[in-house]
């Protein structure tokens, strides 16, 4: 049997990444992937025609989504795979959070302007971006404006507790989880080894034990190999699913490349996966 590549955490135009579904399958052929899933933040709403251009591609696809969580003070995402992106229950958690996350934008603008800083709510309302450029409104807003250069920018000088800026608190890993079930999908904590939304992989273990994950994401573009050796014994000795990704945003996080880290579908253990 041939091996498989595969890459079943990628991001789209959909929630941050700058690749329409065309443009993502492209770009996975190019990498000689046979299996992808699109994972965007809060969305689906890529899922179906991604789908199809996979399928005509030869490649197995699986319907995915990236959703963010809160436990304690910290932000946890949860992917969940193999959802019928028609469900009404998952459709009205997503879109509570898209509120949480555009109302989050309107904050951290109006906070800004309160600062001190050259910017205008009222021209904010009225500021719109290309979707392909990636990221979102109020950081595109941001470095049109001059004011920031990139994400990494964002999150190191503007969006920190000195300005007051931080998350929303979103629906409880548990609420989360029961949602993608009731959706006919598994769910996956996401780059549990990375500094990304966590503490640091044994505590964020230590945390996630009550919770009543399927599976996790074992291969990602932020784990070592270390870790990735910690959670696959984890899964395994657990009898727990097994995922991986690049975490890829097309041209807007130029650190995570699609393909990277080099998965096979023989590596993972996910339902719809051959």
């Amino acid at each position: 049997m041939d091996l498989i590549r595969a890459d079943l955490h990628l991001h789209s135009t959909a929630s941050d990444g700058t690749w329409l579904p065309q443009e993502l399958v492209a770009a996975a052929k190019q990498a000689n992937l046979g299996a992808i899933a699109v994972t965007d933040h809060e969305s689906v709403a890529n899922v179906e025609q991604t789908e199809e251009y996979a399928l005509e591609a030869g490649m197995q696809f699986l319907r995915g989504v990236e959703i963010s969580t809160t436990k304690g003070e910290t932000s946890f995402h949860v992917l969940g795979y193999g959802i019928d992106i028609a469900n009404r229950r998952l459709l009205e958690l997503l879109d509570h959070n898209e509120y949480l996350l555009a109302k989050k934008d309107e904050d951290s603008i109006r906070i800004l302007s309160e600062k001190g800083w050259p910017v205008s709510l009222k021209e904010f309302h009225g500021y719109e971006y290309d979707r392909c450029r990636g990221g979102w409104k109020a950081l595109c807003y941001l470095q049109d404006k001059g004011l920031c250069t990139d994400i990494m920018d964002f999150f190191n000088r503007i969006f920190t507790k000195e300005n007051k800026l931080g998350f929303p608190v979103f629906p409880s890993i548990a609420e989360t989880i029961d949602v993608i079930h009731n959706a006919g999908g598994v769910a996956i904590l996401a780059h549990a080894a990375s500094e990304m939304h966590g503490p640091g992989l044994a505590e964020t273990m230590t945390e996630m034990a009550l919770e009543k994950f399927d599976g996790f994401e074992c291969y990602h573009s932020k784990h070592n190999e270390e870790d990735t050796k910690k959670l696959l014994e984890h899964c395994q000795n657990n009898n727990l699913l097994i995922s991986g990704g690049s975490d890829c945003h097309g041209d807007f996080v130029k650190s995570r490349i699609i393909g990277n880290p080099e998965i096979f579908t023989k590596n993972l253990n996910l339902p719809g996966l051959l």
